[in-house]
């Protein structure tokens, strides 16, 4: 499992909890594109690792939540408690490729692509 943080730097230095879930519900609407992207052979490999069994989310749905460790993307319980710092996207494949991911999170986040 790769773990994706993205940080106020890719967020925004002023950002909110407010703006992180803004971010992380348009991931939620091009789940079906980051998941294609999140691993090298377009999901096949992940199928079998996102299961939403052993502290996975299922590949077929998109979830969030704080602190949970079974969500397709975690906010820390600090995060939370602050009101501001990153999420963690827990679907990427250990063998993804690095800056496709980051910019398929970026064309989303930023682009709204």
């Amino acid at each position: 499992e790769q773990l994706i943080w993205v940080d106020k730097a890719v967020v925004s230095t002023q950002s909110t909890g407010e703006h992180i879930i803004k971010a992380i519900e348009a991931i939620g609407k091009k789940h079906k594109e980051h998941i294609e992207e999140y691993d090298p052979t377009q999901g096949a490999d992940n199928a079998r690792r996102l299961t939403g069994l052993h502290e996975t989310a299922s590949i077929h749905e998109f979830s969030y939540g704080v602190a949970n460790r079974g969500a397709s993307i975690r906010i820390p319980r600090q995060c939370e408690k602050e009101n501001k710092g990153y999420f963690e996207d827990r679907r990427p494949a250990s063998n993804c490729d690095p800056y496709a991911v980051t910019e398929r999170i970026v064309k989303t986040m930023c682009l709204g692509q």
